[in-house]
């Protein structure tokens, strides 16, 4: 499935040759779909990145893979919204550093805890925003209170009738929630390779497993 240009820094390419211009397009693509606050999303994402490194050392697989990082919001956890609209938040404010995105992830990955049910349950909406604006301010240098304004979710005025109107990034989280429903994927985390779901992938798969299945699949 194609990548809206607004979420461009979901992508993840391995080579900075001049020989491969920013539109160029390798020819396998593995799409993962993880939640932030999902624990075993955390264990594919942090076993993902350390094989990222394998992919970057292999001239055949750097110059033929794309990994799509896929967002996919668990709404029976209250915070998975919330969570993710940060990711997309930090996503507008860095567009122009892709890598930021990814860093942030593994930040936001690294947290979870502090996002999960029983973290969240007893603060506002509003609180659970100021800390993940905080987070991102920390983790990849976004003005914490422009992070704040994309977040906030503003009171009707006086007398004006209650819109509900969501955030600033509404209009990107119900992208990547339309998008996620046309592939039926459910369960966090999911791989897709080549538009396919590979349900071998698992998020207890070692490095080493990992790095066997890109040497036989990678052509």
């Amino acid at each position: 499935m194609a990548l809206p240009p607004k979420l461009k820094g979901h992508r993840l390419t391995f080579t900075d040759s001049v020989a491969y211009a920013a539109s160029y397009e390798p020819l396998h693509t593995l799409e993962f779909y993880l939640d932030y606050v999902c624990p075993f999303s955390a264990k594919m994402f942090n076993t993902l990145t350390n094989v990222t490194t394998h992919i970057r050392a292999n001239p055949e697989l750097r110059t033929r893979l794309q990994i799509i990082f896929r967002q996919q919001i668990q709404p029976w956890h209250p915070s998975s919204t919330l969570v993710h609209e940060a990711a997309l938040a930090v996503q507008r404010l860095t567009a122009g550093d892709a890598g930021k995105f990814w860093i942030f992830s593994a930040d936001l990955f690294r947290n979870q805890a502090s996002f999960f049910d029983e973290a969240v349950v007893n603060e506002t909406r509003s609180q659970t925003y100021r800390r993940l604006a905080r987070l991102a301010a920390e983790s990849v240098g976004v003005d914490e209170a422009e992070m704040c304004r994309l977040l906030e979710v503003k009171q009707g005025q006086g007398g004006d009738e209650a819109k509900n109107a969501g955030n600033a990034v509404t209009g990107d989280v119900k992208t990547i929630v339309k998008m996620a429903r046309l592939t039926g994927v459910h369960v966090t985390p999911t791989v897709l390779f080549n538009g396919v779901v590979v349900g071998e992938i698992s998020s207890g798969w070692s490095e080493t497993q990992w790095e066997e299945w890109l040497e036989r699949n990678i052509v």
